[in-house]
């Protein structure tokens, strides 16, 4: 079964880490050679989202998030597990839970 795993990070001081970028690239590279992540990116600030909304039945682009909120998506992975409870046990496995959390969501497959 697949799901996505969003890695949502809250605004708030981050404690100082020993090389935290080394410890998610590591604890990534063993999930995905296990084959338990089949994808899945890191993303760039909101402050670099473009936004397009609807105004009756005409489009609207904007520059920047659709809401301003004290959560970001930094990041996302396509997760391929038996079922919730080992892709729960992935999330919890997280090592940068700091100021994160690390939403599940089943993936609706078609065809």
């Amino acid at each position: 079964m697949k799901y996505m795993m969003l890695l949502v990070q809250t605004d708030g001081d981050r404690p100082e880490r020993q090389n935290p970028n080394e410890l998610i690239m590591r604890w990534w590279g063993d999930h995905a050679r296990a084959g338990r992540i089949v994808g899945g990116h890191q993303l760039r600030p909101s402050s670099t989202a473009t936004t397009v909304r609807w105004k009756g039945t005409q489009p609207v682009v904007t520059d920047g998030p659709f809401l301003e909120a004290k959560e970001t998506i930094g990041g996302y992975g396509i997760l391929e597990v038996p079922d919730l409870d080992a892709a729960i046990a992935i999330a919890k496995s997280w090592p940068a839970p700091e100021n994160f959390a690390v939403e599940l969501r089943p993936v609706v497959e078609r065809g």
